[in-house]
């Protein structure tokens, strides 16, 4: 797969329509391309959305039957209204930084995240070793994650799966360990389903070897 195919498939790599073999290799090209990784995160709604008609649809429609317009309206103006309302946030951020800068130290200092809706899960598990924390903070597309590893046993390429309370499962993130490093990596990732949708998270290697579980209770 060239480079520039590789940018062309954010959007088959974010709807789970690439091949394993695929997916595999543009999970690669993520942790180098910043640009993709951010675009991959931005269909988060979309995916939200045509999973929901998956599960709205009757058994009788037929399985290749496609959304009408009316759908298709809805998912272009929910994805204009996120972006609409993400730049409204950085905007609103940033004016709050600069006021926050110009009143005073000692206002800066008690700024804390005790009012955060975040949820935090860790847990090691004893016969892989590997240690992980997840950080889940909702969002009205999904779910931002946080997640931490320690796992001194690669190199491997590895993922965080979220699995939903009906069953599903999204990929969240995706990584390489190095040789040898048991030292804390931190990484960034999303989910469609919102935080009290998510029943656990999964570290598993590419291959499907499960390393750690991390309950969302």
């Amino acid at each position: 797969m060239r480079s520039l195919e590789r940018h062309r498939d954010v959007a088959a790599y974010a709807l789970g329509v690439l091949d394993e073999a695929d997916a595999f290799r543009f999970e690669d090209h993520l942790m180098e391309c910043p640009s993709c990784a951010a675009h991959v995160t931005e269909f988060g709604p979309a995916t939200r959305q045509l999973m929901l008609y998956r599960r709205a649809t009757p058994r009788a429609v037929h399985p290749m039957a496609k959304p009408g317009p009316r759908l298709l309206d809805r998912l272009l103006g929910e994805m204009a209204g996120r972006n609409r309302m993400r730049r409204r946030r950085l905007l609103f951020g940033l004016a709050a930084s600069a006021a926050v800068a110009l009143a005073s130290p000692g206002i800066a200092m008690m700024a804390s995240d005790g009012g955060s809706s975040a949820r935090k899960v860790d847990a090691t598990d004893e016969r892989s070793g590997v240690w992980a924390q997840v950080t889940a903070e909702s969002e009205p597309w999904g779910t931002q994650v946080e997640l931490k590893v320690k796992d001194g046993a690669g190199p491997r390429a590895c993922r965080l799966i979220a699995v939903g309370t009906d069953g599903s499962e999204q990929m969240v993130t995706s990584w390489t360990t190095s040789r040898h490093d048991a030292r804390e990596n931190t990484m960034m990732g999303a989910a469609a389903f919102h935080p009290e949708e998510i029943a656990r998270y999964e570290l598993r290697t590419s291959d499907g070897e499960h390393l750690v579980t991390l309950e969302n209770g």
